[in-house]
């Protein structure tokens, strides 16, 4: 509020009202009460607190100096200082893990993104049931372990349903999780179906913040369906789709239990992706230097490219406005 004041010589000046600390027993009580909501507000945040600084805190800190020294548990720890690191860059097992690993993430995120969007649109714009939406994301819903062992089941070349039609059709099997070639796609596969539920489901909210008198004005000059998801559906969904990206990628990227169920890392390392590297570094050959530091590389690439992917899609904006 503000408030005229007339000096003497006539000039009008405005003043900000000048605020009078309180006092008395009424301020004193109050005071008193924020006191007490305070210390409610810490011993309500303390668990998770604690449980952050336990939990994620502590052990970046302890694995970001164990990067820097060969720790073989049994003995204590020496410092090496970039020994770690220069045996990773000379590494050809490291390379390859990092291949295959890109492989698997341009798969799972490509054609995942794309299942995903069709599957929103689909049920944006021809049912608004919430039993298909429930429907759609069950699979997100069962753990990785279980989908990997369940999709080994049917894509099993002796036994497994997909091979009995593919079979049946073409007279041959295929061996999804045991060639070479086909052990990432089949891998990503399983990830696409699991996680296309959930992405669908985002895409799905944020297609129904876009309002429909567009669609109308559109349908009115006479726009097709096609026209209208290419002009006015993907540009406005453009912050969603930015974040299921980023998400989808950061998550591709940390694959590890469906690689580790569906094909251990094989045939021949095939499928051998970082996550597994660094488990088997770290759990099988007890060599938790080198393990900590090819894990501090992953975290450096994913913040690089979770950084450039929010410059590209300037995903902090948004085409509504």
């Amino acid at each position: 509020m503000t408030l005229l004041k007339i000096p003497k010589g006539g000039a009008v000046s405005t003043l900000s009202p000048t605020r009078v600390p309180a006092s008395g027993p009424k301020s004193r009580r109050r005071q008193s009460a924020h006191r007490g909501h305070a210390t409610a507000a810490w011993l309500l945040i303390a668990p998770a607190l604690i449980g952050f600084l336990v939990f994620a805190v502590y052990p970046t800190v302890r694995g970001t100096y164990f990067s820097f020294t060969t720790y073989h548990i049994l003995s204590p720890a020496e410092w090496t200082g970039l020994a770690n690191f220069r045996q990773m860059i000379h590494d050809p097992v490291f390379w390859h893990s990092l291949r295959a690993t890109l492989y698997f993430v341009v798969l799972s995120v490509t054609i995942g993104i794309l299942v995903s969007l069709l599957t929103a649109v689909i049920l944006h714009r021809l049912t608004r049931s919430t039993v298909i939406r429930g429907l759609v994301i069950l699979p997100f819903l069962i753990s990785g372990v279980v989908a990997a062992v369940i999709w080994s089941w049917m894509l099993d070349p002796q036994l497994g349903i997909v091979n009995v039609a593919i079979k049946a059709v073409t007279g041959q099997r295929v061996e999804f999780l045991g060639s070479s070639a086909l052990a990432i796609p089949s891998v990503a596969m399983i990830s696409v179906w699991k996680s296309m539920g959930y992405n669908a489901v985002l895409i799905f909210a944020g297609l129904q913040t876009i309002p429909g008198e567009i669609y109308e004005a559109a349908r009115l000059d006479g726009a097709s369906e096609v026209r209208m998801f290419r002009h006015i559906t993907v540009p406005l969904l453009r912050p969603i789709l930015a974040m299921v990206v980023i998400l989808t990628v950061i998550s591709s990227i940390q694959v590890f239990d469906i690689v580790q169920v569906a094909t251990k890392g094989g045939p021949a390392n095939a499928s051998n992706v970082l996550q597994m590297y660094i488990y088997d570094t770290a759990f099988s050959q007890y060599n938790f230097g080198y393990a900590s530091a090819m894990s501090l590389a992953l975290f450096a690439m994913l913040t690089a490219i979770t950084f450039i992917q929010l410059r590209v899609s300037r995903a902090n904006e948004s085409d509504t406005n």
